[in-house]
């Protein structure tokens, strides 16, 4: 009876182990399971989504603060009331922890009422197609400021950020491209300060184009065609001048007589404003021989005599 006894107990403790075995076995593959869901989740979620787009720029509150204070020290003293850092903050505020592709205006109204400062009446100048052209041409005439020669587009010229709804909250690695969302932090950004930079220009205003581009001259889906245009004031602006730009030995693709052009002119016209256009505005044109000079199309810079 005794070794029956006992070996009862032997079979009760066995059972006993085995069962803790399994129970901690059935434990240790839910913790398992559940790490692997949650691995799952996010790399379905926002932060592991990877966008077509460059990352936030390295550094960036660096380069942010570092722009600002030389804008409104060493170039605009008269602005040097400007708040670098809470112009900083408020562009955090605006991106950090959020969904990059639910950006609104909100998000960003307070920086720009911290950033905005007045344009001068005629220094206005517009461009589309034109980037590296239209700002060697601000850079050597004072005398025109583009968007991104006033403190909003120098902060954030060539410079990307975007946001991300888990730590760090902020997406390094991509950001997505306009045609991923358009509700992203640089589209919403550029295109609230387009349109507070084209309500603030007075006078007579310039916009320079590119005549070489085969689609046209004139987008309507760019950020002059579709959001600029439209918010410049009649009350203010007394006439919009045109300056239509060849590359130096490119297509002349279309002249101020072009279809896009006559399209942009009729909308212009509509809106009650004064247009002049010109081919190849001499002073730009000039600038583009500076890097040309021996071509023949800027032989007209030579002395014949």
């Amino acid at each position: 009876m005794p070794f029956q006894q006992g070996s009862a107990r032997t079979r009760q403790r066995t059972v006993l182990l085995v069962g803790i075995v399994v129970l901690l076995a059935a434990l240790v593959l839910a913790v398992v399971l559940a790490s692997l869901l949650t691995h799952r989740e996010q790399e379905d979620g926002p932060r592991m989504l990877k966008w077509k787009d460059r990352g936030t720029t390295k550094n960036l509150q660096e380069v942010i603060l570092g722009r600002c204070y030389n804008y409104v020290m060493a170039r605009y003293p008269e602005l040097g009331d400007k708040d670098c850092l809470k112009i900083w903050d408020s562009l955090k505020h605006a991106f950090i922890y959020k969904n990059p592709c639910n950006i609104t205006s909100e998000d960003y109204q307070p920086l720009m009422e911290l950033a905005s400062h007045p344009i001068p009446c005629n220094k206005s100048l517009f461009w589309s197609k034109t980037n590296d052209l239209v700002h060697r041409y601000t850079k050597s005439n004072q005398n025109f400021l583009t968007l991104e020669d006033t403190l909003l587009g120098y902060m954030a010229d060539r410079v990307s950020w975007c946001g991300d709804p888990s730590a760090p909250g902020i997406n390094y690695e991509s950001c997505p491209k306009r045609s991923e969302c358009e509700s992203n932090p640089g589209s919403v950004f550029w295109k609230m300060a387009s349109k507070m930079f084209a309500e603030a220009a007075c006078g007579v205003v310039q916009v320079m184009l590119n005549g070489s581009v085969e689609a046209g001259a004139f987008g309507s889906s760019s950020i002059f065609g579709s959001i600029e245009i439209f918010n410049l004031n009649p009350d203010k602006v007394s006439a919009v001048h045109i300056w239509l730009m060849h590359d130096i030995g490119g297509p002349q693709s279309e002249s101020c007589s072009g279809y896009s052009i006559q399209r942009l002119k009729s909308i212009l016209e509509a809106r009650n404003f004064k247009i002049t256009c010109e081919d190849n505005y001499r002073p730009v044109q000039l600038l583009q021989c500076v890097h040309n000079p021996d071509h023949t199309d800027c032989r007209l810079c030579t002395n014949t005599m």
